[in-house]
């Protein structure tokens, strides 16, 4: 079966370029309340889509749009999920953008306490399982629609930081993968983004780590550290910003990726390749 189409494409009279349409669809995001999430749902908004976040804590300054609403939830709920797509009703998106550390970093992997292991991967991993359960067979059953799951560059290089981590967000690659084979012949897309280097409460919590381990003499601020960081990872030595995986999340929902299913994209300024 040809996958059916998602967002519109149109073609500008004055210029003669594609612009994407996707009015009017309903898109779901989980982890909508702050960072990546939030850049994510705010641009499908202002693309004029219904847009239903779901979040642990979500915020309460959303814009009292009655197609711009972010509901409370836990992604290990299965029974919470259920409950939420019943009442969703039809999706044509779904975007997956949970993710916690466990708050123990460091290397060799018997640094971080064993029993971290259990709540990262029951959130970043388990928890994506869920929201696909709750509404991927629907879509199947409608033929169209795609999924979106956030995972991190250090899925793919075996990043030592955090172990728990790196190994969830490795897991969910995987059952994205599993997902698209399964969706395809329904005409519905699953793929990754993987997030390299952004200035978030996970980044920072390592740097925090990494200084109580220095000598005072060598501490340094969290601006240079970050700086110096970049420049070593990263050949394009800039920080990734959340509206660059917007931006990308627009152009995966809409009919210009009709052919992009089952694929992990890197926004990392080179990080993967350069390791």
């Amino acid at each position: 079966m040809r996958p059916a189409a998602t967002g519109r494409v149109a073609v500008c009279k004055k210029c003669n370029c594609m612009q994407i349409d996707l009015a009017g669809q309903t898109v779901v995001v989980c982890g909508a309340a702050r960072g990546i999430g939030r850049a994510i749902a705010d641009r499908f908004h202002a693309e004029k889509c219904r847009v239903i976040g779901f979040d642990r804590e979500p915020q309460t300054d959303q814009r009292g749009d009655s197609d711009y609403l972010v509901v409370s939830g836990d992604v290990t709920s299965a029974e919470q999920l259920q409950q939420f797509a019943r009442s969703v009703g039809e999706v044509d998106h779904l975007i997956f953008c949970v993710g916690i550390g466990s708050g123990a970093f460091g290397f060799p992997f018997w640094e971080v306490p064993a029993t971290a292991w259990a709540r990262v991967l029951e959130v970043n991993l388990v928890g994506a399982a869920y929201v696909a359960h709750a509404f991927a067979p629907a879509m199947a059953a409608r033929g169209r629609g795609s999924l979106l799951f956030l995972t991190s560059v250090a899925g793919q290089i075996g990043s030592q930081t955090d172990p728990p981590y790196s190994a969830s967000k490795a897991g969910l690659i995987n059952f994205m993968q599993c997902a698209a084979k399964d969706l395809a012949p329904f005409g519905v897309r699953a793929n990754c983004l993987a997030p390299g280097m952004v200035k978030t409460e996970l980044n920072r919590s390592v740097w925090q780590w990494g200084q109580e381990r220095l000598p005072e003499s060598q501490r340094s601020d969290y601006e240079t550290w970050a700086e110096e960081k970049i420049r070593k990872v990263a050949p394009l030595g800039q920080w990734q910003q959340p509206e660059e995986f917007a931006a990308m999340a627009i152009y995966l929902a809409s009919d210009l990726a009709r052919n992009i299913t089952g694929q992990t994209i890197n926004i990392d300024g080179g990080w993967v390749m350069h390791s």
